[in-house]
């Protein structure tokens, strides 16, 4: 029996012993961040699988996971020998986690839930579906948490000040700014624990998770008053006196529940739903209306200011250098065969950390050889680390962190020899992000009008992807961020001008290869007519796109015009930065096509 045996049953003895049938585990923290902090690894620690999202259902004679097709390759190794079974979710007839418990289940039995890893919309779905037949949701319960006798604390690094000369506005006019959107929603208090909000509007970064430059803290704002919760060793005596002398208050982090309780009759609540646990909410007496619906705060940030704008663009240029010089250095490298998934991201790192702004990387490098590159979010390890050889196609999907902007990348380069149809593949890719890189559309567009662009080429020729052709992104924040996204799920959001988003249509072939190629790209206005106004995007990354893959004669005229165009601005804009060897070496990449 493995250890994730070992502690999936020691968590049946604790549900035994409450009269608990059914125990989920999900892949969150208090917060509901993508990206967790050790002590958040719950569900990571009773069954091994460390994707960004999945779900663990534990009964009394059974234990499954269900994850998105992003992590089905990945869910398959690491689940291996632990007893806990893999549920494929998105593909035809599978259900979700709450119809397999409503449908295994029988009236009158038991589901606990940790409600504080929840949003408020998850809560409100499982208690309408499971009160359907009867079932019970508990959700006081920390079973699957007591499991763990050696859980790391929540970590307390200390924070530090983002300057106001890197985003263009200082804390008091961001709280001036949720105060006025509060106003305008009848609403007298908000209340969030999204700790890329709270990062954003206090003007502090901090180091508590890998990747993302956030610290944990809740926040309420009302017209009177700002109460940052947060663990106080966290905060220097510096910017402890700058935010006492700005009438910021300072409490001890787990006292926000107590204080939520605390709301004066009058008050009115704005809370985002989808943002924010269920024990949050709860906190929250009854008496007391709520308004729902997009965080103030997520709303705000997800606008860039034009210093912002100016910033990212700056950056874009140094994280291509460091492409640039990556992408050289493996042309020369992977033929004396000692370049490997992990050195290769190791080296990259280097070439970025070459910049004395650079902060760290924006999530693990996907590092994917040939058929690791088939899993979208693959994770390179010693253990599953490839060597490089001079064939077939590498996929590196990287970013970096900056107090000037957040990146994220993706390049698919050829190493050597290919197949006829690896090139079809990537020229369809392309041509997807062409197309969508190209788009110009009415106001009032939302992502799931655009994701159908970038899709277009791969589905005429029966083809797809099953993740999202575009996500929001921080700026010097996380690298996945809202309320935007570019998928074929809506979410009502429209496409603004200031929004930076991704552009990475793929496709992924099973054990054999994957492509993807990723831009950012900034929305701006294109103009009025008598129709409307419209917008259009902006490219903003900076780097080449390997043209021994493109089958041209695929390629329209307009989408040749775009790619050589593309490739002389980025040479335009990189060469300067470049020693002379490096820009013989860029000027031939992109050379113009015919």
């Amino acid at each position: 029996m493995s250890d994730y045996s070992d502690r999936i049953q020691n968590l049946r003895t604790k549900m035994a012993a409450n009269g608990i049938d059914v125990c989920i585990v999900p892949g969150s923290d208090a917060h509901i961040s993508e990206y967790l902090a050790d002590h958040w690894k719950v569900r990571d620690y009773l069954c091994g699988f460390t994707g960004s999202a999945g779900t663990l259902v534990v009964g009394a004679d059974c234990a499954c996971l269900w994850t998105d097709s992003r992590y089905y390759l990945q869910a398959d190794v690491e689940l291996a020998d632990t007893g806990v079974k893999l549920v494929k979710e998105g593909l035809p007839d599978v259900p979700d986690y709450i119809d397999w418990i409503s449908a295994n289940l029988s009236p009158g039995s038991k589901v606990a839930i940790n409600a504080t890893c929840f949003p408020v919309e998850k809560v409100r779905s499982m208690e309408q579906a499971l009160r359907k037949k009867q079932i019970h949701l508990e959700t006081k319960y920390t079973l699957a948490e007591d499991v763990w006798e050696t859980r790391p604390a929540i970590p307390d690094t200390p924070v530090r000040e983002h300057a106001d000369k890197y985003n263009g506005r200082t804390r008091k006019e961001k709280i001036e700014l949720v105060r006025q959107q509060l106003k305008e929603k009848g609403g007298t208090h908000y209340v969030t624990g999204a700790l890329d909000e709270i990062a954003w509007l206090m003007n502090l970064r901090g180091d508590d998770i890998s990747y993302n430059p956030v610290f944990h803290a809740f926040l309420i704002i009302s017209q009177d008053y700002v109460s940052l919760f947060i663990n106080p060793n966290k905060l220097t005596s510096a910017i402890g006196k700058k935010l006492s002398n700005e009438n910021i208050r300072i409490n001890l982090y787990q006292h926000i529940y107590n204080h939520l309780g605390d709301l004066p009759d009058h008050a009115v609540v704005c809370m985002d739903s989808n943002r924010n646990n269920w024990a949050l909410f709860e906190a929250i007496p009854k008496s007391i209306p709520r308004i729902e619906g997009t965080g103030i705060i997520t709303q705000l940030k997800a606008i860039k200011t034009g210093t912002e704008i100016e910033n990212i663009r700056q950056t874009m240029a140094q994280d291509g250098v460091a492409m640039v010089k990556f992408l050289k250095w493996l042309e020369e490298e992977v033929p004396g065969g000692r370049v490997t998934e992990l050195s290769a991201s190791e080296q990259l790192t280097r070439f970025r950390a070459e910049n004395p702004e650079f902060q760290g990387e924006s999530f693990s490098t996907i590092s994917g050889y040939e058929a690791h590159g088939a899993i979208v979010h693959y994770h390179v390890s010693p253990e599953f680390d490839a060597k490089l050889e001079s064939k077939g196609v590498y996929l590196v999907d990287s970013g970096g962190q900056y107090p000037t902007g957040t990146t994220d990348i993706t390049r698919t380069i050829a190493l050597g020899p290919i197949h006829e149809q690896v090139k079809t593949d990537y020229t369809l890719v392309l041509k997807g992000h062409i197309a969508l890189a190209k788009a110009v559309f009415p106001k009032g567009t939302r992502g799931v009008h655009l994701d159908a662009l970038a899709r277009r080429p791969l589905w005429e020729a029966r083809l797809n992807y099953g993740h999202g052709t575009g996500h929001g992104i921080g700026f010097f924040l996380n690298v996945h961020e809202g309320p935007q996204s570019i998928r074929s799920q809506d979410n009502g959001i429209e496409i603004e001008p200031g929004m930076i988003s991704s552009n990475e249509p793929g496709v992924y072939r099973a054990m054999e290869y994957g492509i993807r190629i990723e831009n950012l790209i900034l929305t701006k206005e294109a103009g009025e007519s008598d129709f409307g106004t419209f917008f259009e995007f902006e490219t903003l990354t900076l780097c080449p796109i390997d043209l021994s893959l493109v089958s041209t004669e695929m390629l329209s005229t307009g989408e040749k015009e775009w790619l050589n165009n593309y490739h002389q601005r980025v040479f335009e804009k990189l060469s300067p930065l470049l020693n002379k060897e490096e820009q013989a070496w860029l000027k031939q990449k992109t050379t113009p096509i015919d």
